[in-house]
């Protein structure tokens, strides 16, 4: 069996395929010509992040591909329907990252309530004449604890975040399309260990009104889920990351809101045009920004890469690929 990993694989994960005999290229092949890198090198197992795409006409294309795995948790950048019908098997890695996008957040959500994003930018270049007025300026900054936080969305990402908040001492809401309830197990490093009986609700208006700090943790969206209407009902001052994808939240929306102070601070890990997002966006003191990294990390790759890895080797073992 042969391996390419367009996107990469963490030396971890290369290290499980290739003690079981697979052999891995770790070639980094252009969209236009991965077709025939493929079929000219009869790849089987076709290994993405989020920079290749795998669509129909690839999937048409090469017939001997028998495996398609996506690092991470969104298959947006894969035909996956049309690929099962052709026969192809779809592996991802849904909790991998959750960690790394969870501790993201709240990287974030600690910048923006201590101003940390714009000290960082104005120190370097201030800091020697303007101290004090800088040090007035950031003054009025907030602790986490205690304070309500709000997550939208309650998969795997969503329930780290709402863990860390715990730990954190925050009281925290759940919003769902549909009310659940989950039992998360906070792990410490003495071996104990806690566990917290969660229920998420689905009255947005309420969460809105209460929430403090609102993390966004959703799947891919047609249409947005924050837009003019829901800004207006959030509480004054609030504080919003949207690690989810771009497009959840309407961008315009924010720096309006942001302007008339509704919403104190905002981050930003991905955006509705990326890899170019709007200069408004990148321009404003009040955004704390990252270029859509919330899983790279390289503990979260190393999880990627050998979660993969067990996947091929299992489906190779039991389906005899």
């Amino acid at each position: 069996m042969r391996v390419l990993a367009n996107d990469g694989i963490s030396a971890a994960g290369e290290q499980v395929l290739k003690s079981a005999g697979i052999e891995v290229l770790d070639n980094r092949v252009a969209q236009d010509h991965l077709i025939g890198f493929i079929n000219e090198n009869k790849v089987d197992v076709l290994l993405v992040r989020s920079a290749t795409k795998v669509r129909q006409d690839l999937i048409d294309a090469c017939p001997g591909l028998k495996i398609v795995g996506r690092g991470g948790t969104g298959m947006d950048n894969i035909d996956v329907e049309y690929a099962i019908d052709k026969g192809i098997y779809i592996i991802n890695t849904p909790t991998a990252s959750s960690k790394s996008v969870a501790e993201l957040v709240f990287g974030h959500f600690f910048a923006l309530a201590r101003f940390l994003h714009e000290s960082n930018r104005l120190m370097p270049l201030e800091g020697e004449t303007h101290f004090n007025a800088m040090k007035k300026s950031f003054s009025k900054a907030f602790e986490l604890s205690g304070k309500i936080l709000g997550v939208i969305g309650f998969g795997s990402i969503g329930q780290e975040v709402v863990k860390m908040g715990i730990a954190l001492g925050m009281n925290v809401k759940v919003l769902t399309r549909k009310p659940r309830t989950e039992t998360l197990t906070l792990n410490f490093f003495n071996g104990r260990s806690l566990d917290f009986e969660i229920t998420s609700g689905n009255d947005m208006d309420e969460f809105l009104r209460k929430s403090d700090f609102i993390s966004i943790n959703t799947p891919k969206t047609n249409e947005y889920i924050i837009d003019a209407p829901q800004f207006e009902k959030m509480k004054d001052g609030v504080y919003i990351v949207n690690t989810a994808r771009g497009g959840v939240l309407n961008e315009v929306a924010l720096l309006d809101f942001i302007e008339s102070g509704k919403v104190a601070g905002a981050a930003l890990d991905v955006f509705e045009k990326e890899p170019a997002p709007e200069v408004l966006l990148l321009m404003n003191p009040s955004l704390s920004l990252s270029p859509h990294v919330g899983g790279n990390t390289v503990d979260a790759q190393e999880k990627i890469g050998v979660e993969l890895a067990e996947q091929i080797i299992k489906l190779q073992k039991e389906t005899i690929l």
